[in-house]
């Protein structure tokens, strides 16, 4: 394959797009791509615009000097490099996971939704992926490999060299007497990826020549399969979804098991979250969908937990418990709320809720939880705030996030939902008409 068929085929790729970011490490694969895309621009789309980002992991004691190298390649090229700076916390997942979720994360932090993110991974990676998949017992999505095409936060990422080997590059980057960095992590066996390129892939190759391309054949027609699962499914999905995106139970108990599991994986991942293995799924749906009427179950997924409420699951952001937070408000001035909750201000356009003004000995607080009964206004009786609860569909997990008002231990209201006996304004008496101004995020199931 000669240089020109290289600039062929990432044009083919990158078609129709003319903000390009490129995700530049200074190594081989990246520099080929870089460079590739300046030929393009110069022979072949003038009008493409092209930036590069180079995330330092501070990890290496080279670090700094691929930075270094970097600015210089770039300057070379005439391309605007950006350099991101990231902390590394490898807990629970590894250092190679965690720095993939560091580099991803600070790239998203800066990319624009006109901007497609363009990475170098190549055949020789796509095998590898394919194997370590492999060697975790993954079903067809995971056999599928890296997609050439996917969705990137606000917008979308391309792997343009997927069908093209490592050797390939290499002989590109002699042709144009490219020089790039080698990462001495790179030559670390521990690392499974290292192994399978460094011990394993070599033998399979040199027994099976064309070994790399077989594999990338295999994970292409498991995406297609996985791409036709979800279309034949995607009506049962709808069918089963909710308007606040929560599933129901009801509707998974009378369908095999196949076809349960594989709802359940495509409802996860409508939320571009990490997908479960095989076990975690059968837990969520024995654990959680599964659980006694009366429990309140939770199976934490990554950073996310899947809950279960009136027969639906849903899938939520970890969120705190504020059941002992107390915050004390004085004269009523703005308040800034706990836990991105928003804010709470007294409003002269008569937004929000109006209750009767504080009187001189009370003092005013703001809480996240209320015991025993309660008497709302308009009411003939008092009742529980769990019948409360569920009398206006609260779900538990924001039970304790819901603002409440309390002069001295008195409860007044719960802001957005209701008004005690309590906190009624009688004829005479000043108001204070409270608004609470949300955050923009849904937390019902998102």
């Amino acid at each position: 394959m000669n240089s020109s068929t290289i600039h062929i085929k990432i044009a083919n790729k990158i078609q129709g797009r003319s903000h390009i970011m490129i995700a530049f490490s200074g190594g081989l694969d990246s520099t080929v791509l870089l460079h590739s895309l300046v030929q393009l621009r110069m022979h072949i789309t003038p009008y493409l615009q092209l930036y590069a980002v180079h995330v330092h992991h501070g990890i290496s004691r080279y670090a700094d000097l691929w930075v270094d190298h970097c600015e210089l390649v770039c300057r070379k090229l005439l391309v605007t490099l950006k350099i991101l700076r990231v902390n590394i916390i490898s807990k629970h997942i590894g250092i190679e996971a965690a720095s993939r979720n560091a580099r991803y994360g600070a790239i998203a932090s800066i990319i624009s939704s006109q901007e497609t993110l363009v990475t170098a991974q190549h055949l020789d990676d796509q095998c590898e992926t394919f194997l370590l998949a492999l060697k975790r017992g993954s079903g067809p999505t995971g056999l599928s490999a890296m997609a050439s095409h996917m969705p990137f936060y606000n917008t979308e990422q391309i792997r343009p060299l997927l069908d093209i080997s490592r050797e390939q590059l290499e002989q590109y980057a002699m042709y144009y007497d490219l020089k790039w960095v080698e990462d001495d992590s790179n030559k670390d066996k521990r690392f499974d990826r290292n192994f399978l390129r460094l011990k394993v892939l070599p033998n399979l190759c040199y027994r099976w020549p064309h070994f790399t391309k077989a594999v990338a054949r295999s994970a292409s027609l498991c995406a297609e399969q996985e791409q036709l699962l979800d279309e034949l499914l995607l009506s049962s999905l709808q069918s089963l979804m909710s308007k606040d995106n929560s599933l129901s139970i009801n509707g998974l108990l009378s369908i095999s098991t196949a076809k349960r599991s594989a709802l359940l994986r495509r409802w996860i991942a409508h939320f571009q979250v990490m997908m479960p293995t095989r076990e975690q799924l059968q837990k969520i749906w024995v654990e959680v969908a599964m659980a006694k009427k009366d429990a309140n179950p939770i199976f934490q997924l990554g950073k996310k937990q899947i809950r279960r409420y009136r027969q639906h699951l849903y899938l939520l952001p970890l969120l705190s418990s504020l059941k002992e937070k107390i915050i004390f408000w004085h004269s009523g001035v703005f308040l800034q709320l706990p836990d991105g909750l928003g804010n709470l201000q007294l409003d002269n356009q008569k937004r929000g809720i109006c209750i009767r003004a504080p009187k001189y000995n009370e003092v005013v607080s703001l809480r996240f939880t209320a015991r025993g009964k309660i008497h709302l206004i308009d009411r003939p009786r008092s009742q529980t705030i769990k019948k409360i609860w569920q009398e206006y569909n609260i779900p538990p997990w924001k039970r304790d996030r819901i603002p409440m008002i309390y002069y001295n231990e008195t409860l007044i209201a719960a802001l957005g939902i209701f008004i005690t006996q309590d906190g009624q304004g009688i004829n005479g008496e000043s108001l204070w008409n409270i608004y609470w101004k949300k955050m923009c995020t849904n937390i019902s199931n998102k």
